[in-house]
């Protein structure tokens, strides 16, 4: 239980601290879209779709003024909220690791030699002078 809230504190909090840092490598920028960037395409793809302009709640006008501004309080909570479900799940999921084999039947279930130990040599290896 605490290995799976402790997911979903940590999934909020990256949820809420990656959006600035992916839309910023994207180009969306405070100062506007980045020349050759990710933003840039976008926009541009956007523009000869519309006719030359950029449509006001396109994606690209809303990723801009996320970049731009940042999140309102209210998409924080959400983008949070999100984020905490999805580190909570992720938290919970089963180990990747396989898992060990039981024994089954009339197996042994101890650590039991199965042979004699290797045995000193009975001389020294160095060639007597």
């Amino acid at each position: 239980m605490m290995k799976q809230a402790a997911a979903a504190a940590v999934g909020g909090a990256l949820a809420v601290g990656a959006v600035p840092v992916v839309l910023s490598a994207m180009g969306f920028t405070g100062a506007g879209i980045a020349a050759s960037s990710i933003a840039a395409k976008m926009m541009s793809a956007a523009a000869i779709a519309n006719g030359g302009g950029v449509s006001a709640g396109s994606l690209v006008a809303i990723l801009q003024s996320v970049g731009a501004a940042g999140l309102s309080t209210s998409s924080n909570i959400l983008l949070a909220s999100v984020g905490s479900v999805l580190g909570a799940y992720l938290g919970n999921s089963p180990s990747s690791l396989p898992a060990e084999p039981k024994a089954e039947g009339n197996e042994a279930t101890e650590n039991v030699p199965q042979g004699e130990p290797p045995k000193p040599p009975l001389k020294s290896e160095k060639p007597e002078e």
